[in-house]
């Protein structure tokens, strides 16, 4: 088994993005109540080297061996991956090692107050930021963050990303029924996009079981109202793809691909599915077996059924 990646997952905004983690779970400086990874259990502002660089490198050389380029090496995970202090070191390692794929960082955008932090993606393809309230109280509730960070300075960071940073920026909104849909966190939230510049806003909503279960998903005609209420360019809903990508064998490791990706996020039969590239019923097969061996467990979250691994006692 991987350590330190996982999928490569059918994302919805990057193809068949090979996730890589720099964090053990569940460390960031967020602890946001709609998390599919869980609460935080290490709430920290600390950088330091959180995993070795060179584990990470190999395991990278390693899958490319094994299997086909992803569309995308992507910086995601348990966690914020730019704690890691050395996360430029590898985007630069990446770039020359594997030029031929993209390289994207999701990340809660909380750090690029931080000079060091912005000039560590540099070199990215794309950087996925999200940003899900513009003022103090809304911020508080819905991300619950480390004393030290202050919405404002969050959004500056994020502005001073836009000057020094030369590739895109897709900043992700993730709206919570009741809580950043107001009219005022709204209007609050589109001066912030303004500033910010980004080259798209992705509007998101809950789409697998979050921290906090009684938080709902945002409806489409919900999202469309914030859309509406906004009147900006280049903002689109990002929603769950009833098709997915296009069909490919990514992982042969079966079960070993489907624990490593549950246990960052929970996946539906669906997911998992195009992960490995074979029919549902033959991975129902693989389900069944870990289920059995207590390696996994199943979650209703709407109509879908989640899988995720329980965790080592």
């Amino acid at each position: 088994m991987y350590q330190y990646l996982f999928g490569p997952v059918p994302s919805r905004r990057l193809g068949f993005s090979l996730g890589i983690d720099l964090v053990p779970a569940k460390t960031c400086n967020l602890n946001c109540i709609y998390c599919e990874c869980g609460r935080t259990t290490q709430l920290t502002m600390e950088r330091r080297e959180y995993v070795a660089l060179d584990r990470v490198c190999e395991e990278l050389e390693r899958f490319f061996f094994d299997h086909p380029a992803p569309d995308y090496l992507t910086f995601s995970g348990s966690g914020e991956p730019l704690l890691h202090s050395r996360a430029g070191e590898l985007v630069e390692w990446m770039k020359e090692r594997f030029p031929s794929v993209p390289v994207a960082v999701l990340t809660n955008g909380t750090l690029f107050t931080d000079p060091q932090v912005r000039r560590a993606v540099g070199r990215a393809d794309v950087v996925l930021p999200s940003l899900d309230a513009a003022t103090s109280a809304v911020f508080k509730k819905i991300n619950r963050p480390h004393p030290i960070l202050q919405i404002e300075e969050i959004i500056e960071g994020l502005v001073r990303l836009r000057q020094d940073y030369d590739g895109r920026i897709w900043l992700e909104i993730f709206i919570v029924p009741g809580l950043n849909d107001t009219k005022d966190e709204l209007s609050a939230l589109r001066d912030a996009v303004v500033r910010i510049s980004p080259e798209v806003v992705q509007v998101n909503t809950l789409d697998r079981p979050g921290t906090v279960r009684a938080v709902r998903a945002a409806t489409l005609s919900e999202l469309q109202r914030v859309v509406d209420f906004w009147q900006l360019p280049k903002v689109e809903i990002i929603a769950r793809s009833a098709a997915g990508p296009e069909q490919r064998v990514m992982r042969r490791d079966r079960e070993s691909a489907i624990l490593e990706t549950v246990a960052r996020r929970p996946c539906t039969l669906a997911d998992l599915t195009i992960i490995l590239g074979m029919h549902q019923n033959e991975v129902n097969k693989y389900l069944g077996i870990l289920e059995k061996q207590r390696k996994l467990q199943s979650r209703r979250q709407g109509s879908l059924i989640f899988y995720e691994k329980i965790p080592d006692r």
